[in-house]
């Protein structure tokens, strides 16, 4: 059901991007940090519950509401050795249902002396991983998938400095690329077809590794250690993003949200909302971490207008397209988006199930194979069903928390089919909705 209006302050949950590579990272560096993660969901849970299992020493602690993991790493800083995770004897690792953190184990298990065995729940296990194993065995890496997808097996070998140019932009596959090459002797050089998130070149510099970035293309120079340091994991931008879009699309809104990140590869919902004609107020903090942040405060404006998404904008707002798709269903006129393909294999088919729940809420929608036209509509907080769609999330965490935006924000009143699926990334994520209603 609609809110009258929405008012309040919402401490996010951590940023489980640079989550992930703050512990995977810190297990692979040398010397011992302290990893701050405020409401980590499941898919950061995960990871941290890899690190005893993959060697590294790590110790609990919960500090005024977030998780504080003191991690010791394996490597021997200032020495040529491998910058490695320690451990000999064969492991099976759950990655739950986070892509990232298989994608990025897929490629620092290669620095492992042991072999190593990579499992998912069913979505995950869904999920392509060739598009990693491929240009890692192209660097000498041993690995197999199941047909493609995980299990994955990696076992030792060494690796071999090499050239990558990939046929797709990702994040994740240059930070996989990356963590194999750290032990090998050389420059590695990753050259994506367009931009991608900087995560892991910017924390990996900021810790003293031999790694740089320029446009589109990642340089490491191999062997290379790191030091560990202390790391505050900023809140999830991708989580403002849904506070982001009711705030803008609801008549009567006025959100803050403290200390979210605000990497410029992860903003592109702000600059996208921003064209839209909302008013989004960012105020820079200081940071613990090699990672900007600041305050974001959202408020009620005019109507929103249709925007044009091709794919050189998608790129920066991949995750945040459904709960967007929520926005241009409440702007004026129709908006587009090209260039999308990559949401279809995601936690779920996103396009599919973003264009049908949409449908169920009456917006004029048409589907494309990467991507969708929907007409907006005003948005009406009298307006309701007789009886309330239920929309069919599939388990998809961002496809559950999108369509409650659309409920709570008046484009169409509605109930998810599963809304524990939300903590995957955001555990809060619906207490966070009632306090703000």
């Amino acid at each position: 059901m609609a809110a009258e209006r929405l008012r309040g302050t919402l401490e996010l949950a951590a940023d489980k991007s640079i989550a992930h590579r703050a512990l995977l990272f810190s297990a692979m560096g040398a010397g011992t940090a302290e990893i701050t993660i405020r409401e980590p969901g499941a898919d950061v849970l995960s990871m941290a519950a890899a690190m005893g299992t993959l060697g590294a020493a790590t110790r609990l602690e919960d500090r005024a509401g977030a998780h504080v993991y003191r991690v010791t790493g394996g490597s021997t800083a200032g020495t040529t050795a491998r910058a490695a995770l320690p451990g000999s004897a064969p492991t099976t690792l759950d990655c739950g249902n986070s892509g990232t953190m298989m994608r990025l184990l897929i490629g620092a298990a290669t620095t492992r002396a042991g072999t190593t065995t990579l499992t998912g729940d069913s979505s995950l296990s869904a999920r392509p991983m060739e598009r990693v194993a491929a240009p890692l065995r192209s660097a000498g890496a041993s690995i197999e998938s199941t047909d493609g997808h995980a299990p994955v097996h990696i076992s030792p070998t060494p690796i071999t400095a090499h050239a990558h140019v990939l046929p797709v932009s990702s994040a994740q596959i240059v930070g996989a690329l990356t963590l194999a090459a750290v032990a090998a002797p050389g420059t590695t050089t990753i050259v994506t077809p367009g931009p991608t998130r900087d995560h892991t070149e910017r924390m990996l510099a900021w810790l003293g590794a031999d790694i740089r970035r320029e446009g589109t293309t990642t340089t490491l120079t191999g062997p290379t250690t790191w030091q560990n340091r202390d790391i505050d994991v900023p809140a999830d931008p991708s989580g403002a993003a849904f506070w982001l879009v009711a705030g803008a699309i609801h008549p009567d809104a006025a959100i803050t949200m403290p200390n979210v990140g605000l990497n410029p590869t992860r903003i592109g919902v702000i600059r996208v909302l921003e064209r839209m004609g909302a008013k989004v107020e960012s105020i820079a903090a200081a940071t613990r971490g090699p990672e900007p942040a600041g305050d974001l405060v959202i408020r009620s404006g005019a109507r929103l207008n249709a925007i044009h998404l091709g794919a050189e904008d998608v790129a920066d707002v991949i995750d945040e397209l459904p709960v967007l798709a929520i926005a241009m269903a409440a702007a004026e006129g129709t908006s587009t988006v090209r260039g999308a393909s990559e949401l279809r294999v995601k936690e779920s088919d996103r396009i599919d199930l973003t264009v049908r729940g949409l449908r169920q809420l009456g917006i004029d929608v048409v589907e494309h194979p990467d991507g969708w036209d929907i007409t907006g509509r005003p948005v009406d907080l009298a307006a309701a069903h007789s009886t309330p769609p239920t929309i069919h999330t599939e388990g998809d965490h961002r496809i559950a928390m999108a369509f409650a935006i659309a409920d709570l924000a008046g484009v169409g009143a509605c109930t998810v089919d599963d809304p524990a699926c939300a903590a995957v990334s955001y555990p809060t994520f619906f207490d966070h909705l009632e306090s703000l209603r």
